[in-house]
């Protein structure tokens, strides 16, 4: 029986039949006051059902909002309206290019694999291009699950991977502030960089360059607003002449190259080449595992005023590294030094990790160019970098160091050292300990913008070296495009 007729026989004060009411004699009649509790739910039921479909579907103060991680929808209070987009100057499109850019450069992995390498690039394009998961340091949670035998030379497929869960894609490249190319350029290179000539060097960014221009995202800027990664540093796309002696390729002197900014693990002088950090060891699943490893840096006992891992360049001239050397061996005990010339020794994370995390100072030379990838695993191990150049972080990672160098580093000229004027032991112990806790405290916080997370997951607060990255590109197109 319906709802309605059941009530309005009650009320009357003939109850259906089929009901046995109890006390019935006594309900011969509807009081007007119980009627009145009996309607009541049910109109309100409908006029909250009115009132959520008028209030909450044209309301401007709630908006939906998808999390970071979990992509669930939930009301988020805020001043934005149903017409306002949170990707708004932000969204980035990635060129589709053929596969022999990128994906056909890591296939046969062993190309791009040489004799001198300790182990096959192979390994090294494991988990996302991160490496091997490194497990074993007594069983330690704060190395497991984030911490891979990362090749530097990976950063192109680190942040490829990256790119491919950026919060803010699009499909259609007219709403794009930014436009990403996906090209393989270091890796590609050094397939061909020993026992080719410069044609073959050359070929595949010459390709590349031609496939860009053809496109309509290119003529809407002239690739202004077009970027690119490279795992190597700027220096080697920039071939100045065709002899077969000469180093690297002619990429970044080729005329629409120079309109596309090139994210890099080390800058010329170009102002169309960003520094971005190399790739360290730690790989970050979740914000978590950053401030426990923080944490954890933080109660490090650090025996060694200083720390030195390298190898002597006694053909490179004017190295200051057998002078670093010399004065780290002849230090007292003061410093600890790891003989980089010795099979295996800086390979081991394990190893370079506890070399850095037992020192107050660690030495940054330059090496093979100004820049080094030790540099970053020292910030990650809590250890205050001592530069010996500008060119080899101050001048370098704008977008991610402080331009403060002093509040993070010490300097020391290589001048001076060279010529006696200072040395490593004087300057250093000149550092009293209230500024070591103070500068290692800077250290340490800068640890979360100089790692990259683990591509497969993804941070829910934390920026890390390619949010800051991305932040970066977004703001120097939006300049560079403005007119």
């Amino acid at each position: 029986m319906k709802l309605h007729v059941l009530i309005s026989e009650f009320c009357a004060g003939n109850p259906t039949k089929n009901i046995k009411w109890k006390n019935q004699p006594k309900r011969k009649y509807c009081s007007n006051h119980f009627c009145f509790v009996l309607f009541f739910p049910v109109v309100l039921f409908f006029m909250l059902l009115c009132f959520n479909h008028l209030f909450f579907e044209n309301i401007k103060g709630f908006v939906y909002f998808h999390g970071k991680s979990t992509g669930s929808v939930t009301y988020f209070p805020g001043k934005l309206n149903e017409t306002e987009d949170s990707c708004l100057g932000r969204y980035i499109y990635i060129h589709d290019l053929p596969e022999r850019f990128n994906e056909d450069v890591i296939k046969d992995c062993q190309l791009i694999t040489r004799s001198t390498d300790k182990y096959s690039m192979c390994k090294s394009l494991e988990n996302s291009g991160l490496g091997p998961g490194i497990e074993a340091l007594n069983a330690s949670d704060l190395w497991k699950n984030s911490w891979f035998s990362t090749n530097q030379f990976m950063l192109e497929v680190i942040f490829h991977n990256r790119m491919k869960k950026y919060d803010c894609l699009t499909d259609d490249s007219a709403l794009a502030s930014a436009v990403f190319v996906p090209y393989y350029s270091g890796l590609d290179l050094r397939r061909y960089l020993w026992g080719f000539n410069t044609s073959m060097r050359d070929l595949s960014g010459i390709d590349l360059v031609a496939w860009l221009a053809r496109k309509p995202e290119w003529k809407r800027n002239s690739g202004m607003d077009h970027f690119l990664i490279s795992g190597r540093i700027a220096r080697d796309f920039r071939r100045k002449s065709n002899r077969k002696s000469d180093w690297g390729s002619n990429f970044r002197l080729l005329p629409e190259s120079e309109n596309i900014t090139m994210l890099t693990i080390e800058t010329g002088y170009s102002k169309n080449d960003v520094a971005v950090p190399y790739p360290t060891y730690f790989h970050p699943a979740n914000d978590f595992q950053v401030h426990q490893w923080q944490e954890f840096l933080r109660k490090q006992n650090r025996p060694y005023l200083f720390s030195f891992a390298g190898a002597r360049r006694s053909r490179q001239k004017g190295s200051i590294r057998a002078e670093i050397i010399d004065q780290c061996q002849a230090s007292n005990k003061l410093c600890n030094f790891m003989d980089c010339s010795l099979f295996n020794q800086c390979d081991d994370p394990l190893n370079l990790m506890s070399l850095f995390r037992s020192s107050v100072f660690c030495l940054q030379p330059p090496g093979d160019s100004l820049t080094r990838r030790s540099t970053f695993d020292s910030i990650l191990s809590g250890c205050i970098p001592v530069f010996f150049h500008p060119g080899s972080a101050y001048s370098q990672y704008v977008w991610h160091l402080p331009k403060d160098h002093n509040r993070y580093s010490v300097f020391i000229s290589s001048k001076d050292l060279r010529v006696g004027k200072v040395t490593i032991n004087q300057t250093l112990l000149q550092v009293s300990k209230d500024e070591q806790l103070a500068m290692r405290e800077e250290v340490i916080k800068l640890i979360p913008g100089i790692v990259y997370g683990d591509p497969r997951s993804r941070l829910e607060t934390i920026d890390d070296a390619f949010d800051l990255a991305i932040n970066g590109i977004l703001k120097r197109i939006k300049v560079l495009t403005k007119n």
